[in-house]
């Protein structure tokens, strides 16, 4: 018996790998894929089953925590947004290299258009590079489907898999079917292979051979994954390749049926035998996919076909940005004017009723008065370098601010400050949030310390992830005792509230800070304002 829910493609997938014996779920907080975690939080059958499910400190930590669950033969998934795998990057490849026993599946939330991202790189690169298969849904009843033929997946390679989602899919609801009744969670066995999980040089050698073959094996099986198909056309003067989301473009473009010969792609490695058909059947052919050119670029090498190769790197689709339905109509449109139902569909011009506006600190923020103090303290300095951080205070880059020189990664204001004080920059002030700083802020720190770098750290701690909802911050009541512990010195670690009448209090601790010659850590703390309401909202209730 069926049962249908109205889901994101998040909480499809989350609520699929809930009623396929999930019995792990790991993340850190980041838009798209935030939603998962939070879902599976909520879920009754959750607190029923005991299923683990809290914050993890960073990505890296959040896919080893998982592998040890899957060690033991249970089934778990890691959930993350793109760049986050670049974080979780040496545990994901290595991961390849021990393989999965209970199922393990990483979803990777891709951003393209960088609605909330530093960039737009592709996670399919990730995959490809560690030998770990791939599946990309292309609608949110594919979301849900995905999370049990994942598990299948990985437990019949014995290798992790890898989900990837991107912002329009993972941020959209529509009807999603589900089973009433979830399985069962695995019980706990250990791997057949346990030398393959100790990745010494001898143990390595012997079990990458094996994942080369296990390789070839994940091909063959894309060629028969319901995910993937071949529909064949009339019109052969080109074939369609497209991938997860792009496909609901490609039917946009062609409400009453393509013309053309269509290979979707939803699981990878690419189904070569299926593409090579198409090539060998049409005179060119289009590729279709959302995010980098990461099918195009390996048919211009994989296949050796006459057939002309149409796509982003040609220039009929757009490099950058999202795949939009406009887009996809154009390059048709481009390459076959003549086709007559490609007149029949309606191009909409862009809104003139909505205008976008720039993101801004929340009233009422104590990121706010951190800024307000800061700016007013370093007017007193010749060329004053403030090193950001990923978080809300990011947008103290912005008017009326206008407060940040660089942020590039997690952690990376107080390592850059670091590298910057050791250049001879003065004053060389790092800003991180309390979430940040736990993420990947300790072990620069760490290095800051040691040398007893002449800059100033700066924690803005608003008890919470605020830029991602509010989630658990793992530093929340701790963060003076971690200074400590990495051994900053107990008098240049000082802590204020960051409150408006506490302004001219703030300028003198951030002066005298910054005129020590050495480290000094700030931990400016309020809590944020949008936590600080629901909390007061569910003390009424």
């Amino acid at each position: 018996m069926k049962t249908k829910h109205l889901l994101l493609g998040d909480e499809a997938f989350a609520l699929g790998a809930l009623n396929a014996g999930l019995s792990g779920a790991y993340a850190y907080p980041g838009t798209p894929s935030t939603e998962i975690l939070e879902f599976v939080q909520a879920h009754p059958l959750t607190k029923e089953r005991n299923i683990h499910s809290h914050w993890s400190s960073n990505e890296k930590t959040a896919v080893e925590e998982a592998l040890g669950m899957s060690f033991c033969g249970k089934r778990a998934i890691v959930s993350m947004k793109h760049v986050g795998m670049n974080v979780a990057a040496d545990a994901f490849v290595n991961s390849g290299m021990t393989g999965a026993n209970g199922g393990l599946i990483v979803i990777a939330a891709d951003d393209p258009s960088m609605h909330s991202s530093q960039n737009e790189q592709d996670s399919r690169f990730y995959a490809q590079f560690a030998f770990i298969p791939t599946l990309e849904p292309s609608n949110q009843q594919e979301c849900y489907d995905m999370a049990r033929y994942g598990f299948e997946l990985s437990e019949k390679l014995e290798i992790p898999v890898l989900l990837r989602l991107v912002t329009r899919l993972s941020h959209s609801r529509a009807v999603v079917e589900t089973e009433t009744e979830p399985i069962a969670q695995n019980s706990i066995s250990y791997p057949s292979n346990p030398r393959q999980w100790v990745l010494m040089p001898g143990n390595s050698k012997v079990r990458y051979k094996q994942l080369l073959k296990d390789w070839d094996k994940a091909t063959e099986m894309s060629e028969t994954s319901p995910f993937n198909s071949y529909t064949d056309g009339a019109d052969k003067r080109i074939g369609v390749i497209v991938s997860g989301l792009a496909y609901n473009y490609l039917m946009e473009t062609f409400p009453a049926g393509c013309p053309f010969p269509v290979v979707k792609v939803s699981q990878y490695p690419l189904p070569v035998k299926m593409i090579g058909k198409l090539m060998d059947e049409c005179e060119s052919v289009i590729v279709i996919e959302e995010g980098q050119p990461f099918i195009e670029t390996q048919l211009r090498g994989l296949l050796d076909r006459t057939a002309t190769i149409y796509g982003k790197l040609s220039g009929q689709l757009p490099r950058t940005g999202e795949l939009t339905p406009d887009s996809v109509h154009a390059a048709f449109k481009e390459l076959i004017p003549s086709l007559e139902c490609l007149k029949e569909v309606e191009i909409n011009a862009p809104s003139q009723v909505t205008k976008p506006r720039p993101p801004a600190l929340c009233q009422g923020c104590g990121h706010r008065d951190v800024y307000h103090a800061l700016n007013d303290v370093l007017k007193e300095f010749d060329s004053p370098k403030v090193f950001g951080d990923i978080g809300c205070y990011t947008l103290g880059y912005l008017a009326p601010f206008n407060a940040i020189d660089t942020v590039v990664d997690m952690g990376a204001s107080i390592t850059m400050a670091k590298g910057a004080a050791d250049a001879g920059q003065h004053p060389a002030v790092a800003i991180i949030g309390d979430s940040t700083f736990t993420h990947s802020g300790m072990t620069g720190l760490l290095d800051a310390i040691n040398e007893n770098s002449p800059m100033t750290v700066i924690i803005s701690d608003n008890l919470t992830t605020g830029m991602t909802g509010g989630q658990d911050s793992q530093g929340t009541g701790k963060l003076e005792e971690i200074c400590l512990g990495l051994g900053a010195h107990p008098d240049h670690v000082r802590t204020i509230d960051s409150l408006p009448k506490l302004h001219d209090e703030m300028m003198k601790l951030f002066r005298e800070e910054i005129d020590y010659p050495g480290l000094s850590v700030i931990i400016s703390r309020r809590e944020c304002i949008q936590t600080a309401r629901r909390h007061a909202t569910a003390k009424k209730k």
